[in-house]
C-alpha cells in the first residue's frame, strides 16, 4: 500500500508480528524525486562550507592537532552515547581508559570507548583505500557492539527479524522500520547512492539525505543511531572535505533532539527533505563553528598555563613536562605520571603541587593514597554540553 501519489513518500507493507498485523515502512531510493529545493538554501550551504574550512584549517595550526581530535573524538562518543541513554561522563571514559575505576557502571563507560575504537577503524580503512560500504559499515558496527550493551544482539549483522522505534511492539510503535526480508534491498540502494556522482548534490546535502535514510532503514537491531551519526563523519572524510574527524553532530542533536526526531519522521511521512536540510546545516554552522572556538580556547589555556609554570623557578623544567602530558592525559596519578615520564615520584609530586597552587589541577579524591589530579579547565572547556541526559529525557 502507497503512502500517496508524492514520489518522495514510501509505502507501507503489512507483515505479522506475533500475532498481529504491522505495518511498516519502506522509503523510496534516494535521491529524493522531485529533486530537493535548495535554492532557499544556499546562503545556508554557504555558510556551513565556509565553517567547515575555517574548522577544517584549525588542524593545519595547532601545535599538537593528534591531541586536540583524541580528545574531541572522546566527547563525541559520550554525547553519541549519551543520546542513546548512558550515564557516563568524559571524566568516566578517560578513568577507564587510565585503567582506574569510573563513576558509573562499566557497560556504560564500555560503550562510549567501543565508539571511539569503531570510529578510528572505520577512518582507517578509508584512508587505506576501503570504499564506505555496506561491508565496511558491518565491521564498524561489530566494534561498536563489541562489549556491553548491545553485544548480544548481532554486531556485525544486518538484522533479520523486525525492530522498531519507540513503544513497547511494532503494534504501538511510534515508527516501524522497513521489514527484515526488505533491508538488504533498501541497504543495496543506499550503497548505490553513496557511491554514484551526484554532482548537483553539494556533499553536505548528500551527508543529510544518507542519514536520514540509514536511519529509516534501521538496518541493525541495535546501534543505529550512534551508527548513523558516525556515517555523517565518515563521508566527509571519505570525500576529502575534511581531514580530521572534527565535525561531529551529536550535541546539536542532544539540544535539539524534539526537532530532529520530528524532522525525521516529516521526511517519512510528507516527503519534507528541504526542512530536514535547512536544520542539518543549521547544525554543521554551529558545531563548526563551536569546534573552532574549542581549539582556539584550548590553545590559549595551554600557552597561559605555560607562561605561569616557566615562572615558578628551579621547578619548571619538570612541571612543563608534567604539563605536557597533561594535555594527552588530563587525569592522572603521580605513580602513573612518574612512570610515563621517567621521572621520580617525589618530582612529579612537587610539580602538581605547584599547578596546584596556581589553579591548573586540582585533586579529586580527597585521599591520601592513590590521588587522582585533573587538569581542571582543559575538561571544563571539553566538558561543555556532556551533562549525561536524564531518563526521562534520552529516547
Amino acid at each position: 500500500m502507497s503512502t500517496g501519489t508524492n514520489p518522495r513518500l514510501g509505502r507501507y507493507v503489512t507483515s505479522v508480528f506475533g500475532d498481529e498485523a504491522v505495518r511498516a515502512f519502506i522509503p523510496p531510493p534516494l535521491p529524493p524525486v522531485p529533486e530537493v529545493n535548495l535554492g532557499p538554501l544556499v546562503p545556508l550551504l554557504d555558510q556551513a562550507a565556509t565553517a567547515l574550512g575555517r574548522l577544517d584549517g584549525v588542524t593545519t595550526v595547532l601545535p599538537d592537532s593528534p591531541l586536540f581530535i583524541y580528545m574531541y573524538v572522546r566527547k563525541e562518543a559520550l554525547l553519541s552515547s549519551q543520546i542513546e541513554g548512558t550515564q557516563s561522563s568524559l571524566s568516566d571514559l578517560l578513568l577507564f581508559e587510565n585503567d582506574e575505576i569510573p563513576q558509573v557502571p562499566l557497560d556504560d563507560v564500555a560503550e562510549v570507548s567501543n565508539y571511539v575504537r569503531a570510529l578510528q577503524h572505520g577512518l582507517n580503512r578509508l584512508r587505506g583505500g576501503f570504499r564506505l560500504s555496506l561491508r565496511l559499515i558491518r565491521e564498524i558496527h561489530e566494534i561498536l557492539l563489541s562489549e556491553g550493551r548491545g553485544s548480544s544482539k548481532q554486531p556485525g549483522e544486518f538484522r533479520r527479524t523486525q525492530n522498531w522505534i519507540g513503544g513497547t511492539r511494532p503494534g504501538n510503535a511510534l515508527f516501524v522500520p522497513p521489514p527484515p526480508d526488505q533491508v538488504m534491498e533498501c541497504l543495496g540502494q543506499l550503497e548505490k547512492f553513496m557511491h554514484e556522482d551526484h554532482k548537483s548534490l553539494p556533499l553536505l546535502v548528500r551527508a543529510a539525505l544518507v542519514h536520514v535514510q540509514f536511519e529509516t532503514i534501521h538496518p541493525f537491531l541495535d546501534g543505529n543511531g550512534r551508527l548513523g551519526r558516525l556515517l555523517i563523519t565518515f563521508l566527509l572524510c571519505a570525500e576529502g572535505t575534511l581531514r580530521e574527524p572534527i565535525l561531529y553532530l551529536s550535541l546539536y542533536f542532544k539540544t535539539q533532539r524534539s526537532t530532529y526526531y520530528d524532522l525525521l519522521q516529516a521526511v517519512r511521512e510528507r516527503g519534507d527533505w528541504e526542512s530536514w536540510i535547512e536544520f542539518f546545516l543549521t547544525g554543521v554552522v554551529e558545531t563548526a563553528n563551536q569546534a573552532t572556538d574549542t581549539a582556539r580556547q584550548l590553545l590559549a589555556l595551554f600557552e597561559a598555563d605555560r607562561k605561569a609554570l616557566s615562572g615558578i623557578g628551579r621547578g619548571g623544567p619538570s612541571a612543563l613536562r608534567v604539563h605536557e602530558m597533561l594535555q594527552r592525559r588530563p587525569l592522572t596519578s603521580v605513580a602513573a605520571a612518574a612512570k610515563q615520564l621517567q621521572l621520580s615520584e617525589p618530582t612529579v609530586q612537587k610539580s602538581l603541587d605547584a599547578m596546584m597552587k596556581l589553579g591548573i589541577v586540582r585533586e579529586m579524591t580527597g585521599k591520601r593514597r592513590r590521588r587522582l589530579y585533573a587538569y581542571a579547565k582543559y575538561l571544563s572547556i571539553l566538558n561543555q554540553g556532556t551533562d549525561p541526559l536524564s531518563p526521562k529525557t534520552a529516547p
